[in-house]
């Protein structure tokens, strides 16, 4: 299946943010407005955002996230949860999974894009979880909550979305309790060559010529230009070691094509770091 080609960014006269040819919003981190520009980008592409995802992932995404779970389970110290934050948790789909998951859990579920949030509220309507469940507008980088307030932090997806991610890492350190785990789950680079090939010619070709066939063609050209902002694994894990995270590890899925990193906050109680 052919790429489709698409021209350099232009400036919409409507949104002054940066669009492809079809009007669709298409993100460029060198600019100050870059922020506002994602948070357009979420806006444009919230109603279908979950079903192109799961077809975009040919279905993988359905797993990758009970996978962290089950990561997260094993690498956390025992003891009860009982508040949960799921970090730019978009339609929902993560967050409702940790309500179904820790049935004792309260869970927020924070986005910085209303469109969202308001999906999330109307898919998660009538849900037996939905009793443990909250949505708040918050960013990542300047977050609305105490000190210590939660015992997990996790988030799918979100950290290539991110203009900072020190700046992010340390606001989640900061409202993590001593001892409480923070998951990032995000796309990354496969660890083989041979698999590395064929992720980028679907990555790279395939799925922004399927986000324009639905009038997103700048979200999902500016997909896999996220992906090549994102520090290696070996970096990320020392980005979250300098910002109060000692201990570490990161869970590979799909031969790398995602991570599942885990870490947790730092505390008197807390041994070496044990990444690999």
């Amino acid at each position: 299946m052919a790429a489709a080609r698409v021209a350099d960014p232009m400036v919409s006269a409507e949104t002054g943010g940066p669009s492809a040819p079809d009007g669709s919003p298409l993100p460029d981190r060198s600019l100050p407005s870059f922020e506002r520009d994602v948070r357009r980008m979420f806006t444009h592409i919230a109603r279908g955002y979950e079903w192109f995802d799961h077809v975009a992932s040919l279905g993988n995404d359905l797993l990758w996230r009970p996978r962290a779970l089950w990561d997260l389970d094993r690498f956390r110290r025992p003891g009860p949860l009982h508040r949960v934050l799921d970090l730019g948790c978009g339609t929902g789909e993560l967050a409702r999974l940790l309500a179904r998951h820790y049935k004792a859990t309260g869970v927020v579920g924070a986005d910085f894009t209303r469109a969202m949030l308001d999906n999330a509220t109307r898919v998660s309507a009538g849900r037996p979880e939905r009793a443990r469940l909250d949505f708040a507008r918050a960013t990542a980088l300047q977050l609305p909550f105490a000190d210590g307030a939660f015992d997990v932090v996790t988030n799918a997806f979100l950290a290539r979305n991110l203009s900072d991610l020190s700046v992010a890492f340390r606001e989640v350190r900061r409202v993590l309790r001593p001892g409480g785990v923070f998951l990032t789950l995000e796309i990354t680079e496969p660890v083989s060559p041979m698999v590395g090939r064929l992720f980028h010619a679907y990555f790279d070709r395939v799925v922004p010529w399927l986000g324009g066939a639905v009038g997103s063609a700048g979200p999902y050209r500016y997909l896999p230009q996220s992906l090549r902002s994102l520090p290696d694994r070996a970096a990320f894990l020392t980005l979250l070691a300098q910002n109060g995270f000692p201990r570490m590890t990161a869970r590979l899925q799909s031969a790398g094509i995602v991570t599942t990193f885990l870490a947790e906050a730092g505390g008197p109680s807390n041994p070496s770091n044990e990444s690999r």
